[in-house]
């Protein structure tokens, strides 16, 4: 988990975004000192992802606010079940109202998701992975919930991991001269600063690229839209040796026959990249 600073300060982006110099419709109708009680009630079964998030949000509105979660983060929750209940100020509460429930439908409709593919692969070694396709400034978001779901983060963006893609190779000549430059970069980069170990992943798309980077000693090596039968066949070759990620086009109909050939990873871009947000209300 990034720091808790980071979160607050898109909740807070949020928070003026939608708010902006003032809640007319909730100034105009809710006597100032009115207290009111509401709940957030699921409208259809899934994973709950957001439950801290959305403190955070009532707390930034309102520090006066009283939260009471009914749910744990990564709970499995029924229709019409009750998620959590706010009590305070009803201006308070409706200025918060809807961002909050922004986040919490986001992150619920991820993790719901991930719970579906995670619980697809059940009895394999495979590991669901998200990616970088992300809403613009939700990565810290949408990533936690992914975990909240039973998944596993990738690379978080482009400095904590080398992922050395079909352009990048064909930007440097091929697989191999790739691996060179960029084993020379991170060795000078080292003795610039004192920098942590960063792996490096290499994208094949058949086994001749397969066996060319399984010479060069990565750490790992993603299989790109290759047919299941090639990556049977990858893993018979690679016997273990480094890690296999499976990639392209997976969804949910197609994941378990992923993880049967043996691969340890699966990213799915669909996780982030196109998100159903879990119907969840807020009721007074």
């Amino acid at each position: 988990m990034q720091p808790i600073e980071r979160y607050k300060a898109t909740i807070h982006q949020a928070l003026e975004e939608d708010i902006g110099t003032g809640d007319i419709t909730s100034l105009a109708t809710i006597p100032a000192d009115l207290s009111c009680q509401g709940e957030f009630i699921a409208k259809a079964e899934g994973v709950i992802a957001g439950i801290e998030v959305v403190q955070w949000v009532f707390e930034l509105v309102d520090p006066q606010i009283k939260f009471i979660p009914q749910v744990l983060d990564g709970a499995m929750v029924k229709n019409r079940e009750v998620i959590g209940i706010a009590s305070g100020s009803g201006l308070a509460l409706l200025q918060a109202e809807r961002v909050a429930l922004n986040f919490l439908q986001r992150m619920s409709g991820i993790a719901t998701l991930t719970r579906k593919f995670v619980d697809a692969v059940a009895g394999t070694q495979a590991v669901i992975l998200d990616t970088r396709k992300t809403a613009p400034g939700l990565r810290l978001f949408d990533k936690w919930a992914v975990q909240l779901g039973g998944g596993q983060n990738h690379r978080f963006g482009l400095d904590d991991m080398a992922l050395i893609k079909d352009n990048h190779i064909a930007a440097a000549g091929g697989i191999t001269a790739a691996v060179t430059r960029m084993r020379s970069y991170l060795d000078r980069a080292s003795q610039q600063v004192n920098q942590l170990k960063i792996p490096i992943e290499v994208e094949v798309k058949n086994l001749e690229e397969l066996q060319e980077a399984l010479m060069l000693g990565v750490d790992r090596i993603m299989l790109d839209n290759m047919s299941l039968e090639a990556m049977r066949q990858a893993v018979e070759i690679t016997q273990g040796a480094v890690p296999l990620e499976a990639s392209g086009n997976v969804n949910l109909h197609t994941v378990g026959a992923i993880a049967q050939t043996g691969v340890d990873y699966i990213s799915i871009g669909h996780l982030t990249h196109s998100v159903t947000a879990l119907d969840i209300s807020f009721c007074l």
